[in-house]
């Protein structure tokens, strides 16, 4: 008989550290350049005027201004009238 419990093992107790995914900044919010707008898995969403893609599917901004989602595409429309932006997308 055993003078000690045995240890014993389970299969549970590990789990993951979240990945924070989703839509981080939304229609109509200011974006700066280089602030993330949308990390996916993925391409739910593309990347439009003034938006790049990263190497993990992430969605930035490269230029400041509002952010505009059109179906699955998500622009970034220039707050000043100078900065050069195709007219149909400010209206």
């Amino acid at each position: 008989m055993a003078h000690k419990k045995g240890q014993g093992s389970t299969k549970n107790g590990r789990d993951s550290n979240p990945q924070y995914r989703g839509v981080k900044l939304y229609g109509g919010e200011l974006a700066q350049p280089g602030s993330i707008i949308v990390r996916q898995v993925g391409r739910p969403f593309s990347a439009g005027f003034l938006v790049r893609r990263g190497k993990d599917d992430t969605l930035f901004s490269v230029g400041s201004g509002r952010v505009v989602f059109r179906g699955r595409k998500v622009h970034v429309v220039p707050e000043d009238a100078a900065a050069p932006c195709p007219a149909w997308l400010r209206n």
